[in-house]
């Protein structure tokens, strides 16, 4: 055994000794199970509508987009996609890319030079933490929603740029951001608020249009967005909103853009006709409020912002044992573990959807109950 094996070995049982395994299983072949697990927030993954937009431009534009968008890979099927977002967040410009990890990546990366101090919140996702590490500005990590903390942090800079990076729903605590009063900050210093929408677009806003647009910053001159289409909007991408200035820089810097196959034509498909019927059908907007409300009194928490809400557990070992015990009754649940948790503490983690019938929350609720008794 060589070295290397020998280290990939100690570092295995390391995680099997702290319950930290993580193993890939076929979610589709565990029989049909109350999905309280997944992102698909409103039910359109598997929407018939859906499902025919990403057949229809898959058959028009291939499998594939089939090269960096700058050099053939940018299809009309974007440029639709890009309007249809920037449309519904009130934002003057978007650049689709994909995967939303992509798109903190490009943000962060292609804005911050050695000239510049990123201010980022404790809690943020993966993707911003290292789009952090891969930029060449000073990052300073403040403890999590402390607008007084950023606001230090701004007001003590030598640098002649900052960006604030934040999201506007925590997709661990399920809490939401202190947009209003971060943006004002942002503005008496100088400062570029970037947001993280994924977990608030179909959630939050008017027909869901994110907590931006709630607050009434959607399209603010120092405000930035970036979103995922792999869950309000049921497909697979990311894209950043802005100004057009903005979506011109990343199109000449952003290497996850520049270097990457397009985003595939049936996930442009299928996000702009979600898009499409989100507006059509405000309802699951609400509906998945409502369920996600009735999940939060089952397990005893409080509501959440949006649509996931966490609750503690004394251990990973105890956090597994929970979701293994959900599934024996038909219900699927997921689990955050260190890692993955900004605080070191396991959760259960659930997530409402807009779908799903007033019999399946009711079972839903009674083993969640029953689980947490």
């Amino acid at each position: 055994m060589t070295r290397f094996d020998d280290w990939l070995a100690a570092r295995a049982a390391a995680r099997e000794e702290a319950g930290l395994v993580r193993r890939l299983f076929n979610s589709d072949e565990t029989g049909p199970m109350i999905d309280l697990a997944g992102n698909d927030y409103l039910g359109l993954a598997r929407d018939p509508r859906v499902v025919d937009g990403a057949v229809a431009a898959a058959r028009a534009y291939g499998a594939g987009a089939g090269a960096s968008r700058l050099v053939t890979g940018t299809l009309s099927v974007h440029a639709q996609l890009e309007d249809a977002l920037a449309s519904f967040t009130g934002f003057p410009a978007a650049l689709a890319f994909s995967t939303g990890y992509h798109a903190n990546l490009s943000v962060v990366a292609a804005l911050a030079d050695a000239d510049t101090l990123i201010v980022s919140d404790a809690h943020v996702h993966a993707s911003l933490i290292d789009a952090c590490r891969l930029s060449r500005g000073t990052v300073a990590v403040v403890p999590h929603n402390d607008v007084d903390a950023v606001s230090a942090a701004l007001a003590g800079r030598t640098q002649p740029r900052a960006l604030v990076l934040v999201e506007s729903i925590y997709s661990v605590l399920g809490d939401a951001s202190p947009l209003a009063a971060l943006a004002a900050a942002c503005e008496q210093h100088d400062a570029v608020l970037v947001v993280d929408e994924a977990h608030g677009i179909g959630v939050r806003g008017e027909q869901g249009r994110g907590l931006l647009d709630e607050v009434g910053l959607a399209g603010a001159e120092h405000v930035i967005a970036t979103l995922t289409l792999s869950k309000s909007l049921g497909a697979q991408g990311g894209a950043v909103l802005g100004s057009v200035a903005l979506r011109d820089h990343l199109v000449n810097t952003a290497r996850p853009f520049i270097f990457d196959t397009g985003l595939a034509p049936a996930s442009a498909g299928a996000a702009t006709t979600a898009l499409a019927l989100i507006q059509a059908e405000p309802h699951r907007v609400s509906r998945v409020r409502e369920v996600t409300a009735a999940l939060a009194g089952a397990c005893g928490v409080p509501v959440p912002a949006g649509a996931v809400l966490a609750v503690p557990m004394p251990s990973p070992s105890a956090a597994l044992a929970a979701v293994a015990t959900a599934a024996e009754h038909g219900v699927r649940i997921g689990c955050f573990r260190p890692p993955s948790t900004p605080d070191g503490i396991s959760r259960l983690r659930l997530t409402g959807h807009a779908h799903l019938t007033d019999e399946e929350v009711a079972t839903a609720t009674k083993v969640l109950r029953e689980l947490l008794a």
